[in-house]
């Protein structure tokens, strides 16, 4: 990532703390808020990373487990999925989900940061993030990524969603950017550049889905450890 272009990503001035709270109380309504409009994007990126029977595979910010869910079957009855979320709601959320679809024996899930993940190098086929990354500050998504290679076998593949920014700076992207200034408790993710971030953690990109949200750009990559 170019260094004239880290400094022109907003920054995220919240605690991890406060980001907690903020998704403990919102867990139970978060679907309704957002998770629908968010679904497609992430169904996108599901489809992209293309889990396969007996692969082990990781889910940093799993929200309310929905995309868990697809990730199961995906791995079916010989794979596993684990899922890490900062959240202590969204995981009560996402272990009644798992539960409901009978798919507790292949989900395991725990409280945690991703920027300092709780498992062995070399731990699982692949990692998968949905609006997640664009929710940690600048400085920290570089340890994001390197925490994920670390934990990625190699040949291992991530899958990345999320609000990308664009060089040109359209009306809809100011002003989302303005909004997460200026309410950031509400707004409290904002694009950022996907693909160099993922380039410069040394993975080797293999595909780019270009989507928009509300004319916002989004994008979905597909990448390699060496």
């Amino acid at each position: 990532m170019a260094d004239g272009k880290e400094r022109s990503v907003s920054r995220v001035r919240r605690s991890k703390a406060a980001a907690r709270a903020t998704y403990d109380s919102m867990s139970r309504i978060y679907d309704w808020l957002a998770g629908s409009s968010e679904w497609k994007f992430i169904q996108a990126g599901i489809d992209q990373l293309a889990a396969a029977p007996g692969e082990s595979i990781l889910e940093i910010g799993f929200g309310t487990g929905k995309s868990l869910i697809e990730l199961a079957q995906g791995v079916g009855e010989t794979g596993a999925v684990e899922g890490i979320d900062l959240s202590p709601g969204m995981l009560a959320i996402a272990r009644g989900r798992v539960g409901l679809a009978g798919l507790g024996r292949r989900v395991k899930l725990q409280v945690g940061d991703g920027a300092a993940l709780p498992y062995d190098d070399d731990s699982f086929d692949a990692v998968f993030m949905s609006f997640t990354l664009e929710l940690f500050d600048t400085p920290e998504i570089p340890c994001v990524l390197a925490e994920c290679s670390r934990v990625i076998r190699s040949g291992g593949r991530i899958v990345v969603v999320a609000m990308q920014m664009s060089a040109d700076r359209g009306l809809m992207l100011r002003l989302y950017e303005w909004a997460h200034n200026t309410f950031e408790r509400f707004v409290d993710c904002r694009p950022i550049y996907l693909e160099q971030a993922i380039h410069s953690a040394g993975f080797e990109v293999q595909d780019i889905l270009k989507l928009r949200m509300w004319g916002l750009p989004v994008s979905s990559v597909l990448a390699r450890v060496p």
